[in-house]
């Protein structure tokens, strides 16, 4: 075809068949950027497949493409990366063929020829090669017709995919993965092949389990994903906690929303403004304590009392479980988690200055996100439900505004420090220290002092006397 042979004139392309030339071997560009090619879609991620040395043919070609591609070598699995200035990634691989034990996703390989390499290939969509090679330039060589199964948005493995999945189970994520992003259907022999292996799955490591999740939830609309593991069982293996939100319950006539929907439907919209990972895990995990703080009560019907504060310690063990993160990225989903209900609370509490200043406190820079995620929440059948809930919402992020303005409290910190404290009375680190703070925090955000030095240290001054606490230095000699 004649985008191929435009395709394969290309100056990195031509370098690479020249040089396979010079080695007197043969080379195919494969898999993934020959699928995203034919379907319009930008990659810079290239798999080349060597009839011999994979390692030498890279180095050659970094040789021949300028001193600034760098070369990444991978003598373990035989492989090697370039590196090209526009961000551009070559692998090079020599062709094998692989065979698997039961215990290990790691195959045993050996070298092999294209037709082995194509046989090794997850999806008949990924096993597309077109020539590189001057004898037949621009070629595509499609064995298991992923051509037709490209046009049609389908999903199959060129083998039995039995075998497929048990040799490799993290294909099943694969399948769900590329569903999701590429909005393809995989094949009802393939699908119905994923539930009969998923046990096979508890042999992946974790980590890779959950970059092909981090994967799905960063795709367009992530609940396909979602809802495509839930439907062939894997999402029991992988969050089962999530699989616990679905049904909705009715006692007595009255009952609650499905929960598991209603927060794919706030994790679509969540994702249709931002493209944050971290927001998408808040969306999906914001109502995850819901099954386990379930009650149903004679006058109010069915509650789920303090499911943000529970599901926000979840957030830790579900973290740990699946290897994500522990750092700075987990702290602002459990904060997410925990705060996802104080925005449309405070309507009903009342609108105050107080209210606003400490849930800026609280949110600190991570309150846009917040109201994204809160925003998103709004979730009813109820056309008028929905206008109420929206107009409190707006109003809440009015008085936002308001504050914020008027107040700088994002990321603030209170003008006395546990420092001042303990010089001005002379004590060390001590329980004291922390109450004085909180004292002075509460009063300033309660609005009952000014956010000032001078407010600031009369109160700590007054309470700590209280406290039983003697100045021993003047404080007002450290203002700024």
């Amino acid at each position: 075809m004649e985008k191929f042979r435009k395709l394969v004139s290309d100056k990195l392309f031509k370098v690479i068949g020249s040089e396979a030339k010079a080695m007197n071997t043969k080379a195919w560009v494969i898999g993934g950027f020959v699928r995203d090619f034919l379907i319009g879609r930008d990659s810079k991620d290239i798999d080349v497949v060597v009839l011999g040395d994979g390692i030498e043919l890279a180095g050659r070609v970094a040789a021949r493409l300028g001193p600034n591609v760098k070369v990444s070598v991978y003598k373990t699995y035989g492989t090697a990366m370039i590196h090209t200035p526009d961000e551009t990634e070559i692998e090079f691989v020599g062709a094998r063929r692989e065979s698997y034990h039961t215990e290990s996703r790691k195959p045993d390989v050996e070298p092999g020829n294209l037709e082995d390499d194509q046989n090794r290939r997850d999806f008949t969509v990924n096993a597309l090669a077109i020539s590189l090679n001057k004898e037949d330039a621009g070629n595509l060589l499609d064995p298991f017709g992923g051509l037709d199964d490209l046009n049609l948005k389908i999903l199959r493995t060129p083998l039995d995919p039995d075998i497929t999945f048990s040799d490799d189970p993290l294909r099943m994520m694969r399948a769900v993965r590329f569903a999701a992003q590429l909005d393809f259907h995989i094949h009802p022999d393939t699908f119905d092949a994923i539930a009969r292996n998923i046990e096979r799955l508890k042999i992946v490591s974790k980590e890779r389990i959950t970059d092909e999740l981090n994967k799905i939830l960063l795709s367009a609309k992530p609940s396909i994903g979602i809802d495509l593991m839930d439907q062939c069982g894997l999402l029991q293996i992988v969050l089962p906690e999530f699989v616990a939100l679905k049904g909705a319950e009715y006692i007595d006539g009255r009952g609650h929303k499905d929960n598991y929907r209603h927060t794919l439907e706030v994790l679509d919209k969540t994702a249709s403004v931002s493209n944050d990972l971290w927001l998408r895990w808040a969306a999906l995990l914001h109502d995850i304590a819901k099954p386990v703080t379930k009650k149903f009560d004679q006058k109010t019907g069915w509650t789920f009392h303090g499911h943000e504060v529970v599901g926000s310690r979840m957030v830790t063990h579900i973290f740990k479980r699946l290897k994500l993160p522990l750092n700075d990225k987990m702290k602002f989903v459990e904060k997410l988690v925990a705060l996802h209900l104080r925005p449309i609370a405070l309507v009903e509490d009342g609108v105050t200055d107080s209210a606003i200043r400490r849930l800026l406190f609280d949110a600190g820079d991570d309150i846009d996100q917040l109201m994204t995620l809160c925003g998103a929440d709004i979730t009813s059948r109820n056309p008028a439900k929905i206008k109420r809930y929206r107009d409190n919402f707006e109003h809440v992020m009015n008085r936002i505004a308001e504050v914020e303005e008027n107040d700088k409290l994002r990321n603030w910190q209170p003008p006395v420090s546990g420092d001042l404290i303990m010089k001005t009375f002379g004590i060390q680190p001590c329980k004291k220290v922390g109450d004085l703070k909180a004292i002075i925090r509460d009063a300033i955000l309660d609005c009952r002092i000014d956010n000032t030095f001078a407010d600031a240290v009369d109160l700590m001054l007054t309470e700590g006397a209280r406290m039983g606490l003697t100045a021993k230095e003047d404080p007002f000699q450290y203002a700024e």
